[in-house]
């Protein structure tokens, strides 16, 4: 067994693109795209007077609000470029929690450069492949669905 697969072995349920499947994927989501660097970054939650934002790098990304910034932290570190965030902000800071927890246990897991390297591209990769969906939700009602009668 290589070292990627008994990490993701131990943190079975906790492996992140797990978590992002069954979490994020199955309820209303709108994607997020953005320009960093496809590889592991430091992420830094910043207070300004105009808000929150999201250091990444250089770059700085404005958020909403600290569970979005939370949130995104956790893509961002993987070099995430895209990836879907859940429509309904109640639910952000439930996942955001979820989702570092389990970055901290598989930080706890990684114990030389090499592996975390290849764990992080592995993650990255099964995240792309799970997609990050439409840019904004479809909103299906029945009202919508329903055939409009024939005009006379």
């Amino acid at each position: 067994m290589t070292k990627l697969e008994d990490i993701k072995a131990r943190l079975d349920e906790d492996w992140l693109p797990s978590l992002y499947a069954t979490r994020v994927r199955t309820q209303r989501t709108r994607s997020i795209s953005l320009d960093i660097l496809e590889r592991k970054n430091s992420a830094e939650i910043i207070y300004t007077l105009l808000g929150i934002e999201l250091k990444v790098g250089k770059r700085r990304i404005s958020c909403p609000d600290l569970a979005t910034a939370r949130y995104m932290r956790v893509f961002t570190r993987l070099g995430c470029r895209n990836f879907a965030i859940p429509y309904n902000i109640t639910r952000i800071s439930v996942i955001a929690d979820e989702l570092e927890t389990a970055w901290h246990r598989m930080a706890q897991l990684m114990e030389d450069k090499r592996t975390r390297s290849n764990v992080i591209k592995s993650i990255r990769k099964e995240i792309a492949e799970i997609g990050a969906g439409n840019l904004m939700p479809e909103f299906t009602t029945a009202a919508s669905t329903r055939a409009l009668p024939p005009k006379e």
